[in-house]
């Protein structure tokens, strides 16, 4: 997954931010294992959501915390901090 979240951030996010921990190369193998899987519930998604906003200056729309994988997760916050929108 190419942007400016990579799924090892994304990993390291759910440590810090929901206090999951989850194998980085797991999750790059598994991209469209559901979240409920790895115990991250829309909350802690909304944490990680908050830090991303700090780290990169840039709102994030689009309700993310409705995102059911990384690999949804991903796609709409990395196409929303390379564009801008």
């Amino acid at each position: 997954m190419n942007g400016p979240v990579t799924v090892e951030e994304l990993a390291i996010l759910m440590k810090a931010r929901a206090g999951l921990t989850v194998d980085p190369a797991l999750l790059a193998e598994a991209p469209d294992v559901p979240f409920e899987e790895y115990g991250l519930d829309s909350l802690g998604l909304l944490g990680i959501v908050a830090e991303l906003e700090n780290r990169y200056g840039h709102a994030i729309d689009n309700e993310p915390e409705r995102c059911k994988t990384p690999t949804d997760f991903l796609t709409l916050v990395n196409a929303q901090l390379t564009t801008g929108a």
